[in-house]
Parts: structure tokens; sequence; C-alpha cells
């Protein structure tokens, strides 16, 4: 478990885990929530960013700023979890849109300046993307500078042994593969941290229908009446009786890391293969004799690939951060923010 607080920025495509993500880092007191930016992913970032201000909204965190990011992948045609997520990207649960706007900078600039600050006050940056690593690609190839404010990375991506997009690939990675691939080999040159938190633990920590009907009845149109409405939405659409955190548990990892039990392991994004394309290829090998013997080589980039996750823990941590919030009386109002 950490102590004192910790200087965050999420990357998402909001997306019903993304919002509970969103509203976890919103509201725990060890997340210095600095920034929320938004790519095309589970929906279009259009959407994607009027589903983050009526999250932050929920939790009373108007002081946040929110950037408009990438609308598309760097080569591929987009593709989105509409079918996953609804037809708005969170759920279809109709709550109004924010009176606020987004930041007038791009994602990337606010993610360049965030960056600098960080810098320059000495509390550098944890970075949590929680969607295609488009806006990341971005950020590290047009302002390495940027590594000077970014303490680590731990995104929400690829998996070591299953896909959900397609049989080989999890989506964030498959959506925009090359973005992924420019982001590990950027963390390698410029020597940044990456934690992957990928399918592998994804699905693992999850909340009951009982207890995201405690959370809908905290009522005052808050966070914690969104996310149960939003597990509510989850087990209804997949037929069961829990729902998972899903990115959310990313978030919960950098609140308390020894959640998740990670392996340093190489990784190389496949960018060619017609039935693979998107994959995060880990390799697992422990034998000198068959790495000796292949032609590629082993792969340069290593990651800290999570692989075990304490489940219960990690939900437990989520549940308990909401429930909480039921106690005040609602979104605060908007205070002034700036980045």
């Amino acid at each position: 478990m950490i102590t004192g607080t910790v200087p965050v920025v999420l990357d998402v495509d909001t997306g019903v885990d993304d919002a509970c993500a969103i509203a976890f880092a919103a509201l725990h007191p060890r997340v210095d929530l600095t920034a929320v930016t938004c790519v095309g992913g589970n929906a279009p970032v259009d959407d994607v960013v009027r589903n983050t201000l009526i999250v932050l909204d929920a939790a009373g965190r108007r002081d946040v700023p929110v950037a408009r990011g990438a609308d598309r992948p760097l080569l591929e045609t987009p593709v989105d979890a509409r079918h996953v997520h609804g037809a708005d990207g969170m759920g279809d649960l109709g709550w109004a849109p924010s009176e606020r706007t987004a930041d007038p900078r791009h994602a990337v600039e606010l993610l360049r300046d965030v960056c600098a600050a960080a810098a320059e006050s000495g509390r550098k940056l944890t970075i949590v993307p929680l969607a295609p690593l488009t806006n990341i690609a971005l950020l590290l190839r047009t302002h390495p500078d940027a590594v000077a404010g970014i303490e680590r990375i731990v995104f929400m991506g690829g998996a070591a042994h299953v896909g959900n997009a397609t049989a080989s690939a999890e989506f964030n990675v498959f959506h925009d593969p090359e973005a992924a691939a420019i982001v590990l080999g950027a963390c390698h040159e410029l020597g940044i941290d990456v934690t992957m938190y990928g399918l592998d633990v994804f699905y693992d920590p999850v909340i009951t229908r009982e207890q995201a009907d405690r959370l809908v009845a905290g009522g005052h149109h808050g966070a914690a009446e969104l996310a149960g409405r939003l597990a509510h939405y989850q087990c209804d659409r997949f037929g069961g009786d829990a729902a998972t955190i899903g990115d959310a548990g990313a978030v919960c990892a950098v609140v308390e890391p020894d959640l998740i039990r990670t392996e340093v392991l190489p990784v190389r994004i496949e960018l060619a293969g017609a039935w693979s394309r998107g994959r995060t290829i880990v390799d697992r090998r422990d034998w000198t004799g068959d790495l000796a013997h292949d032609p590629h080589g082993e792969a340069p980039v290593r990651v800290a690939v999570a692989l075990g996750v304490d489940a219960a823990r990690a939900a437990r941590l989520w549940y308990d951060t909401l429930l909480a919030s039921t106690t005040s009386p609602g979104p605060a109002e908007p205070t002034e923010r700036s980045a």
C-alpha cells in the first residue's frame, strides 16, 4: 500500500468500465486526479468526452480538466465496442450531459502541459491509459521531453494468454496496434517503467447485483449511483449476477500495487499477422537454448505483466470507495483548476 497521494492522469475511451475507473480515481483520497484525456475506442471520441464529463460531474470533480484527443487510430480504420458498452458508450442510461465543455487544448497538448508541470514540481505523474494508446504514442513521439514528468505508465491492455477483440488480441491494443508498439518502444528508449494490466486479470474483480443495488440506493445522481447502474447494465447485458470493475482494477493497482502479481517479461506487439494482429506477445520462455536459436531474438522491451490479482480485495477497495461517497449530499459545485 502506498502512503500519501499519487498524481494520476487517466487516458480513457469511456466506456462502462472506464466510467467505473474514473469514478474511483476521482473519489479515492490517495489519488490526485490531475487530468483526464479522451481517445476514440469503445465509442467515438465525442461520445467519450461527453461520458467522461458526466462521470466527473457525478463525482463532484468538475475541477479536473478533460481534453479531446485522437478520433481514430494511427493507421487502422476505427472500430468501436458499442455492442458491449451501449449505443452511447456508457450503458444507455440517459443521464443528462454536463454543462461544462472540454479543455480547449488537444489531449496531447494537455498531457504535455501536465507533464511539464509535474517535472517542475517534482511530483511525477503516473499515467494510466485505459484505452487505445493513440494519444500516448503521439505524446511520447512529439514531446519526448514529457518523460521528465512521468513516473511510470500503468496501462490496461493486452494479455499473455487470451484475447477478446479477436482470439489473439485484446481490444485496446487491437484498436491501434501501431500506437501500442510505439508506446512500448518509446518507454524502453526513454526509461519509463511500464505495467501491463491485461485480460489475464481484467475480468476477475467483480461486484454482485446486491452490491450494485446498494450503490444505486446512494442516489443523489452521484458517482455511486452511476457506478451501480452501470454494474446493473453489465449484469443484464451478459446475463449474470456479477459485474467486473474492469479498467478500474488498473487504478486500484496504482493505489495498492501489491494487489497484482507481476513478472517483468519481454513483450512485442504483433503488427502483421492475419489472425494475430494486435496480439501482445509475452515471452515466458526460461531456457536459453530456445532463446539462442530464435531467429527474432528476445524482445528488447520488458514490461511488468500482471499475471494474477487479489480479485476480492481489489473489488472491495473499489466498492468501499464508491460506497463511502454516498455519505456526501451530492456532486460538489464547480471549482476552478488550472493544469
